[in-house]
């Protein structure tokens, strides 16, 4: 259902491996991955990929039809559902260190919000996007919060009540990802190594300051910046970094 790995360059690598399901958003996958971020939160950078042709199609609709068998008509399952699923997103976002998506499919409904909420994504020329809960009557709302904080409103707009897919370069020109590469996780892989030698101090830094700024008004995002960014410039590796830079050799990184 899930893979993990450490690799040695500090990096977590997360699977999706539920191919024959498309890599759905099960409760229990749901559950997996939330655990496999908490358990990734001393790595130096996270990447969260996917086994098959698809990268997530979303939430897994035969459990969802299942549910509504049960007594309250599925209510409880789809609100564990739902609210699962925003732990994780939180879980993607809040994450101390980067996390980069490498898409090598179709990404739809939650699996789009999946990757519209990590920091980084890579994709294959292939992979496609799409929110298209319009087709089965369902708006893609959760899927929105995640998707109109990572691409400009209007095509946000577009892409939730239209449901077309569209396409990697699309993606990109709009701003859903980051990159589009024909091998998408060994690029991901790349850049996350790239990510993991620099300081660990600068790099969670780095990560707070963009959400603490991202999720304020302008002069509180100042006030946050400037607060993490006067801790991060007292750390040992800033002192290390500028006196390396001045001294024209690598920095040696204490990670403090």
């Amino acid at each position: 259902m899930l893979r993990t790995e450490r690799r040695n360059d500090g990096v977590a690598l997360i699977t999706l491996d539920r191919p024959a399901a498309r890599n759905a958003l099960s409760l229990a996958m749901l559950r997996a991955l939330r655990e496999a971020l908490r358990e990734a939160q001393d790595a130096r950078c996270v990447v969260l990929a996917a086994e098959g042709p698809a990268f997530c199609a979303g939430h897994d609709l035969r459990e969802i039809t299942a549910a509504r068998a049960d007594a309250d008509g599925g209510r409880a399952v789809f609100a564990e559902t739902l609210e699962l699923c925003a732990q994780v997103m939180q879980a993607v976002v809040r994450h101390p260190v980067p996390v980069i998506a490498a898409v090598q499919g179709i990404a739809t409904a939650a699996g789009c919000q999946l990757v519209a909420s990590c920091d980084l994504a890579v994709a294959a020329p292939g992979a496609r996007f799409a929110t298209p809960g319009m087709a089965i009557g369902l708006f893609c709302t959760t899927p929105a919060v995640a998707l109109t904080r990572a691409v400009p409103r209007k095509q946000a707009a577009e892409m939730l009540f239209g449901g077309e897919a569209i396409g990697a370069e699309e993606a990109l020109r709009i701003g859903l990802i980051s990159r589009v590469a024909e091998d998408a996780l060994g690029v991901a892989l790349e850049q996350a190594a790239g990510i993991a030698a620099r300081s660990a101090v600068a790099v969670r830094a780095g990560k707070a300051g963009l959400i603490a700024q991202a999720e304020a008004p302008l002069d509180v995002a100042y006030e946050a910046a400037t607060r993490i960014m006067l801790e991060n410039l007292l750390a040992a590796d800033a002192t290390e970094g500028i006196a390396a830079f001045v001294d024209k050799r690598a920095p040696r990184w204490k990670d403090a």
